[in-house]
């Protein structure tokens, strides 16, 4: 008799859901599930934030939705964090309270976590757990091993997954720098091991495909900030992501070169030096000076080291640029070096501060100008030798907008990687065993950190922002006497529409309610609902547009 033919949903399988970080840059958060449908056990890799822009009003943050996770916390083994950068563990703070999980991290990405859950007021509550490179732990019925990868910040790292249905390896953010300038090189010899083990699915960086060659060496971009710093003759501010230790490190070498203290400007630049110093880092990097400090060294004696490199408006270059810093300003002959790239999505704010600094007479230096900043993330020299050492059957590319992750994946077939799969997050595919496919789909999607609060994103605050960011607001009150009548004029406030269109509204609003049958008066949701219609209909035909319009109802 021929053995019953499996029902998928108890199929053993390796899968992989990304919760955020396929087809946008940012929001990093992987979830690989083992076992059958209806009983999978999940591990989750990097929970982190993307930040909001214009289209978000008054939106700080941008969260994944973990509640998929949440409602299946019984089979979760944990939270395995790759690195140190916000987009990847940004969110972790906020959203630990639902998980309540074990968090598995090397001790830099720990020291930085330990800071973000004092200020939440839950670092007693969160069991962090350091793992040391090439050191195999397990997790559930998963075996772990965090490999070292070079990227723009310490000890990032590569995860290798390994279960019974199949072998992963998660390569989290990297590059391939020979020459580092905190000396941790990639793993290459422990990656060639694991491709002669036997690799199923390689899941990818894909944020620089499109370039071809290898990323220069962070030891080149040191030089270049030495020399340029060298040869200033005003103030210098280097601006840069405050995560960069290796570029902080350059850029106070070289201020020591020249003969310059060193000042710091940032709560996060602060914060990164203190873990960095924590876990033995920058030791030769000396004293630094607090803000206050600026005003009194002369000009040829000084750089700032602050944050803003992506245009926040509160950050410290902003404010500078500004020329409404508490304690910093800088003038005619100054230099500001823009040691970052600008994340795709920020132009328009890196634009204004540069075009402020422009207005002082200050001297802006970017990575267009000069070899100011390397990139963290592989170009397709690298790409090709990461497949070359571990070889994998098939390909997933992450970490990249859909252009990035579509030219990932025809850069992977050039070099013989047959099997290639383009996800998008809320997306199940299966990995192990069989071909990659997508196979079901979770629910889920982002939220908001509006101000200190976590809120929905498809139905909150910010949908409501961006209405009358186009077309204003108008309250409407109406007294209703108990004959039906008017009790008085219609009240009618109104922010954001021209100027004497206020006057046409509420003529049309009392032509309205004029035109109202008795009976039909009776009702507020009725009243409400045709005073609403027609002012928004008088200003369509009069302005174009349509308002968000309130209608109250008293009854007297």
């Amino acid at each position: 008799m021929n053995a019953k033919k499996k029902n998928r949903f108890d199929a053993d399988e390796l899968v992989l859901l990304p919760l955020g970080g396929t087809g946008e840059i940012g929001m990093n958060c992987y979830c690989y599930g083992q076992g059958p449908a209806n009983a999978r056990e999940w591990l989750m890799v990097d929970l982190g934030v993307k930040f909001g822009d214009d289209s978000e009003p008054g939106i700080d943050v941008i969260m994944p939705d973990v509640s998929f996770i949440t409602k299946n916390r019984k089979r979760f083994a944990g939270l395995v964090i790759t690195h140190a950068h916000e987009d990847h563990i940004g969110a972790v703070a906020w959203l630990w309270p639902q998980l309540q999980c074990e968090v598995h991290c090397t001790a830099f990405a720990a020291e930085l976590l330990k800071l973000k859950f004092t200020e939440h007021g839950i670092d007693e509550d969160v069991p962090v757990i350091i793992h040391a490179p090439c050191k195999p732990f397990e997790l559930g019925g998963f075996k772990l091993e965090l490999i070292n990868v070079t990227h723009s910040i310490p000890e990032s790292c590569a995860l290798y997954i390994e279960t019974p249905h199949g072998k992963v390896l998660h390569s989290g953010d990297w590059k391939i720098d020979r020459t580092p300038i905190l000396g941790h090189t990639i793993n290459e010899t422990r990656l060639r091991e694991l491709g002669d083990k036997g690799i199923d699915v390689l899941v990818c960086d894909s944020t620089n495909v499109m370039r071809e060659g290898f990323s220069p060496s962070e030891t080149v971009v040191a030089e270049t900030l030495g020399d340029i710093i060298a040869h200033a003759e005003g103030r210098v501010a280097v601006t840069t992501f405050a995560s960069q230790v290796e570029r902080i490190s350059s850029a106070v070498k070289a201020a020591r070169s020249a003969g310059r203290e060193v000042v710091i400007a940032g709560r996060a630049m602060r914060n990164t030096i203190e873990a960095a110093r924590n876990c033995g880092y920058l030791k030769d990097a000396g004293k630094f000076l607090d803000e206050d400090a600026f005003g009194y060294l002369p000009r040829d004696k000084i750089m700032l080291l602050c944050t803003g490199s992506q245009g926040e408006p509160r950050a410290a270059i902003a404010r500078i640029g500004e020329d409404n810093h508490p304690n910093i300003a800088l003038e005619e002959g100054d230099l500001v070096i823009f040691s970052a790239r600008t994340i795709p999505g920020n132009e328009k704010e890196v634009g204004a501060v540069q075009n402020n600094l422009a207005v002082l007479g200050v001297d802006v230096l970017t990575a267009d100008d000069a070899l100011v900043h390397s990139s963290g993330h592989p170009r397709q020299g690298e790409l090709a030798l990461m497949y070359e050492w571990v070889r994998p059957r098939a390909l997933v590319p992450m970490h990249g907008e859909p252009r990035h992750l579509r030219a990932h994946v025809n850069f992977a077939k050039t070099k013989g990687i047959k099997e290639t799969l383009i996800l998008e997050d809320l997306k199940i595919a299966r990995l192990c065993p069989g071909p990659i496919e997508i196979i079901d789909e979770a629910p889920g999607g982002r939220l908001h950190l509006d101000g200190k609060l976590i809120v929905e994103s498809v139905d909150g605050p910010a949908k409501m922002r961006r209405k009358l960011s186009f077309a204003g607001i108008v309250f409407l009150t109406a007294v209703i006497t108990e004959k039906g009548e008017l009790g008085d004029d219609i009240v009618l406030l109104a922010d954001g529409i021209p100027e004497g269109l206020d006057e046409d509204l509420a003529e049309a609003a009392e032509k309205a309610f004029d035109s109202m049958p008795r009976a039909r008066r009776k009702d507020d949701a009725t009243v409400e609902e045709t005073l609403r219609t027609a002012v928004r209909r008088e200003a369509d035909n009069i302005w174009g547009k349509k308002p968000v319009c309130k209608v109250v109802v008293v009854r007297v």
